[in-house]
């Protein structure tokens, strides 16, 4: 398989030198853990604070990992990133809310975004967080079987009903809907939810996705068992594997509650994992549609290893790559140049209530082994070819 990801003028041609140098700047920055957590520190205490920040936020980390502040904002992100043949998926990035009105304007935002998906060739998906529609707290009661209160029952047939109309608005529109995982402990809930989604509106074609987050080891099972309940009742699975962000929360809280933690014993453990439902998916590819959201280069040559050993063409519509804005451009647009479906997950919201999506980020970079040094390496290269 040729190596195609080490291509940086394919990669950045869409970057001028300032965005370029930027970027440089702000992976020095996240490579620096203990830089990551004194700016985190700041930048909640001064947002807290209403300090005047916004506008720095905004012209570095935001513009850097978000497409704008709202959906009309991101067009001129994804018209520009469309002429290099990658797509978007537009991502209202607010997390963390817990009132029926936050509930319902995030139901209205998917809303939108699916109709602007219907659209817009260049966005192929539309998408959401379970906790976007319900509490976090009560996923978490339905998954460990506790019997709800009257209201608790009356407020989760609500979230169930966001799920319905969103997931019913997909199908109609023909729309494709990505469904993003969550921690294990509310995980459950949400998977029975969505797979009763899959069940009803899936039985042409994949329209409703899950999520797989393979650093959990339980998960290859759970696909198996979700294929065996598709084939006898007939619908077809959509799944976005991604490897998992969530770790270290996950470990603490297994350490914490004395249960065994759901994650891969090791980083190669996780690897082997993803490749294995990357195969088993493909191998049934007739009744399953992939989105592998991925940052991993050998995980994706190994996707397009497979789809070139089963003869499925690069562009076969059951087949997406995928990588979050702002990050692995050197896959992105390498993949997109070789023919390959690509969509970037491209966060927008307010840059108050978007910066715990940008905290994650810079964490997760900064403890990702060699993602944050792969980035400087490939900017430093292209920088060295533009002579900067």
């Amino acid at each position: 398989m040729e190596k195609i990801f080490n291509n940086t003028e394919v990669a950045f041609s869409l970057k001028s030198d300032t965005e370029l140098e930027r970027a440089y700047f702000l992976f020095k920055l996240i490579e620096k853990e203990p830089l990551v957590k004194i700016g985190t520190a700041v930048t909640n205490f001064a947002l807290k604070a209403h300090l005047p920040v916004e506008g720095l936020i905004r012209s570095t980390v935001f513009d850097h990992f978000c497409g704008g502040v709202n959906e009309i904002d991101c067009l001129s992100v994804v018209d520009r990133m469309y002429t290099k043949g990658v797509s978007s998926v537009l991502d209202y990035s607010v997390e963390g809310k817990e009132e029926e009105a936050q509930f319902d304007a995030a139901l209205d935002m998917t809303l939108r975004t699916i109709d602007f998906a219907k659209e817009r060739e260049a966005i192929p998906f539309a998408v959401f967080k379970p906790t976007g529609f319900g509490r976090f707290a009560l996923y978490q009661k339905i998954g460990e079987g506790k019997e709800l209160t009257e209201i608790e029952r009356e407020e989760w047939n609500r979230v169930v009903a966001r799920f319905e109309k969103v997931c019913k608005t997909a199908y109609e529109k023909d729309v494709a809907l990505l469904i993003d995982g969550e921690e294990s402990w509310m995980q459950d809930a949400a998977d029975d939810l969505v797979a009763d989604m899959m069940q009803k509106y899936n039985q042409e074609k994949a329209i409703v996705f899950n999520t797989l987050q393979m650093y959990r080891w339980d998960r290859l099972d759970y696909l198996k068992k979700l294929h065996e309940r598709a084939k006898a009742e007939g619908f077809h699975i959509g799944m976005k594997l991604v490897r998992g962000a969530y770790m270290e929360k996950e470990n603490n809280r297994a350490e914490e509650k004395g249960y065994k933690s759901p994650i891969c014993a090791s980083k190669q453990a996780t690897d082997e994992n993803y490749d294995a439902a990357v195969l088993y998916m493909i191998n049934h590819i007739d009744r399953m549609a992939i989105f592998a959201g991925t940052h991993n280069e050998n995980s994706s040559y190994t996707l397009m290893q497979l789809m070139e050993e089963k003869g499925i063409a690069k562009n076969d519509n059951r087949i997406f790559f995928g990588q979050l804005y702002g990050m692995s451009d050197n896959i992105s647009y390498n993949l997109a140049e070789n023919g390959y479906n690509v969509a970037k997950y491209l966060p927008f919201g307010p840059v108050r209530d978007v910066m715990p999506y940008l905290i994650r980020r810079a964490e997760e970079n900064t403890s990702v082994a060699g993602q944050t040094s792969r980035e400087l390496d490939l900017i430093k290269k292209e920088r060295t070819r533009r002579k900067l």
